[in-house]
């Protein structure tokens, strides 16, 4: 990048929610995953109406969400071991080196006519072990490219301004492709996006070098990762309410293709809409949370927000008119990302560094893994109740969580308390 920043423009007060962008390595970074995060949704959008064009079934939505999020659960534990230990920045290029390779492979195979279901599967199960890989590392780098750490929380929330701004313009913009061109368009797209973020990453100055001290087995680190989060009940009630979110809520994005076509009765246009309100509302939630200075208050943001996500989904299962549900879903973005981005901020200030990679991996595993499964849950309910009861009932469970995380909101509170800077 060769635009030059004043750093006295990042430190008025009317600029507090841009602030991070003052670190150099950052902004690269920032920039890059400008450009590449669009194409991520322009891909997803054309990979659900792929799979529910050639299919039909509800049943196999699940099963390719499933393929494409279950190395999440069984690999990020174990990459966030790795993430305390080796160079970051060159595992982050490798994943995106690999992630672009598999996007374009698709959009060939989708090009030339040859494109079957079980292509689709191998891909999303081989782009799930890069992402199982890149998400600790990456957040874990965070601290790498930001290093004053009072300007963690705001990184954190850029980073969601960032992804929620690609969810609210690459879906319409995604659906409108489709409709035009095909999916191999959207494939493509996004594979030649990632040389952005690889471009970022080999431009930045960062120190490397990774201190020769002696590591336990990746096993033992792994349990000692585990028993931290275990004990520290904040960060224990915390990851339990995600997994219970990603287990049940996360789930109901793989059926938009469902509502658009069958519910609402429109077509790929329709379904970008539907997701791009997600994104609409998430991009709020994203925003709101980049303007906050402050930890105190994020627990009980994270009780109204998730309490918000559970009674949007509930009202838009059993929405049939498509600008109500584009205002339930806005509701729901909003309440999504602001439960997951302030768990995220509570997690990253209240972790010791030297467990960093292996909490910032148990909530990636947390946030990722277990949707996945949830997926091959609620596809297999879906087939045999509808996908409005189904979305429903799931809508009421993470409500009653919600619920009962409020009950634990004392203890977080007096742990955000004694968080210094």
């Amino acid at each position: 990048m060769s635009i030059n920043f004043n750093k006295n423009l990042f430190n008025n007060p009317s600029a507090s929610a841009i602030r991070s962008l003052r670190h150099r390595n950052y902004r690269l970074y920032f920039f890059g995953q400008l450009i590449s995060l669009p194409g991520n949704w322009i891909q997803n959008i054309a990979l659900g109406w792929l799979v529910y064009r050639l299919t039909d079934s509800a049943l196999l939505l699940g099963v390719v969400g499933f393929a494409g999020q279950i190395p999440s659960l069984l690999l990020t534990p174990l990459a966030g071991v790795y993430a305390d230990r080796i160079d970051r920045r060159k595992v982050l290029i490798v994943t995106q080196t690999i992630s672009m390779l598999i996007a374009l492979t698709v959009a060939s195979l989708i090009f030339s006519g040859r494109i079957q279901v079980w292509h689709i599967l191998v891909s999303a199960a081989l782009n799930g072990i890069s992402v199982a890989f890149d998400t600790p590392f990456r957040h874990a780098f965070l601290v790498n490219m930001v290093t004053d750490r009072t300007d963690l929380q705001n990184a954190i929330a850029l980073n969601s301004t960032l992804f929620n701004t690609a969810r609210f313009a690459g879906p319409p913009l995604g659906g409108l492709l489709i409709a035009l061109s095909g999916e191999g368009v959207c494939f493509m797209i996004n594979g030649l996006s990632y040389l952005a973020v690889i471009a970022s990453l080999m431009a930045m100055h960062i120190d490397t070098r990774v201190e020769s001290t002696k590591h336990a087995s990746v096993f033992s680190e792994l349990m000692s990762g585990l028993s931290y989060a275990y004990k520290a009940l904040p960060i224990r009630y915390l990851l339990i309410m995600v997994i219970t979110t990603s287990l049940l809520g996360l789930p109901f994005q793989v059926f938009m293709p469902v509502f658009a076509r069958e519910v609402l009765h429109g077509n790929a246009q329709t379904l970008g809409y539907l997701i791009g309100a997600i994104g609409a509302g998430a991009l709020i939630g994203a925003v709101y949370l980049a303007t906050r200075k402050s930890l105190n208050g994020i627990p009980m943001i994270i009780f109204i927000s998730a309490t918000m996500f559970s009674i949007g989904l509930m009202a838009f299962s059993v929405s049939t008119g498509l600008l109500i549900s584009i205002a339930l879903l806005i509701i729901t973005g909003f309440g999504m990302v602001v439960e997951f981005a302030s768990s995220n901020t509570l997690l990253q200030t209240m972790v010791d560094d030297q467990m960093r990679g292996r909490i910032v991996a148990l909530y990636s595993m947390s946030f990722m893994g277990f949707t996945p499964l949830g997926s091959l849950l609620m596809g297999s309910l879906a087939e045999m109740a509808g996908v409005q009861v189904t979305v429903f009932a799931a809508g009421a469970c993470c409500l009653l969580a919600a619920i009962l995380f409020y009950k634990k909101l004392p203890e977080i509170k007096k742990a955000v308390a004694g968080i210094s800077f």
